[in-house]
């Protein structure tokens, strides 16, 4: 888990201190959002727009979601869906949300550098995650928590919604992951693409389609979702409605782009029967 204030990360980046009363934007929720992505953006947009002032908070999607259900935030980020027991659950307490897409993002799968595996199908990491291999040497199978969305997402996507492996290691980011899987030469996990060149890992083709940007653009690569930025429209401040309006923008989307994620068009999307409040 991560927190702090981005305004004193921004420090070491030569940005201003913004002035006492500054508007704040609290965004809770995706690690995959708030570890690398989301300060980025909001570099971006503080130097196009100065004396604001942002709060993030990584613990994962189904915090966040949380967290704009409690109105504790003005976004919650997410790498999946909100699931029907949330919109239950928001729908119970008169709430409704709309979802911004921010842009793309690859699960890519990675083994240590050292290992000889350079291609699976979708059917052998389906069993490889869901402990169904059988033969070859031992893995170890290292995964995300529980709260991630991306814990469910590649569920999802990879494994066909099965349960994950009983041995397999949850660990709270993606960074945990590629760390522990570079240390264990018998190691495999995912991440996102944009940790696919991260010492002592290698990425491997799925299908024989390699995760890069391309191929999640043109569809060809089979493990990719949306990240999103959640909204309670009836309490969102001008200022965080400013940033959304700033994420979908062509300079938001290209710091989307520059920093390995796959841009969208800019668009709102509206609620769904089944699945937004």
């Amino acid at each position: 888990m991560q927190r702090w204030t981005v305004i004193g990360w921004l420090l070491g980046m030569g940005a201003c201190v913004a002035a006492a009363g500054a508007e704040r934007v609290v965004i809770k929720g995706s690690n995959t959002f708030g570890e690398f992505l989301g300060p980025q953006l909001i570099a971006a947009f503080r130097q196009e727009t100065p004396g604001m002032e942002f709060e993030l908070e990584t613990k994962g999607t189904a915090t966040g979601i949380a967290a704009l259900m409690a109105g504790e935030c003005d976004l919650g980020a997410a790498s999946r869906p909100i699931s029907p027991e949330e919109w239950r659950l928001a729908r119970s307490r008169g709430l409704r949300f709309e979802a911004h897409a921010v842009g793309y993002y690859g699960v890519a799968v990675i083994v240590n550098a050292a290992s000889p595996v350079t291609s699976l199908t979708d059917r052998q990491v389906r069993e490889l995650f869901t402990g169904a291999a059988t033969g070859g040497e031992p893995v170890t199978l290292y995964i995300r928590d529980r709260v991630s969305g991306t814990h469910v997402g590649f569920q999802e996507l990879a494994m066909a919604g099965q349960p994950y492996a009983a041995a397999a290691r949850p660990l709270r980011s993606d960074a945990e992951i590629a760390a522990a899987v570079a240390a264990d030469r018998h190691g495999i996990g995912y991440v996102g693409m944009h940790l696919v060149r991260a010492p002592g890992v290698r990425a491997v083709a799925v299908n024989g389609i390699a995760p890069t940007s391309v191929a999640v653009h043109e569809g060809l690569y089979p493990y990719a979702r949306l990240i999103l930025l959640y909204c309670n429209p009836a309490r969102l401040s001008p200022v965080a409605r400013q940033f959304l309006r700033f994420v979908q923008s062509r300079r938001g989307q290209r710091v989307v782009e520059e920093h390995g994620y796959v841009p969208v068009i800019g668009r709102r999307l509206t609620p769904l029967p089944g699945m937004f409040p």
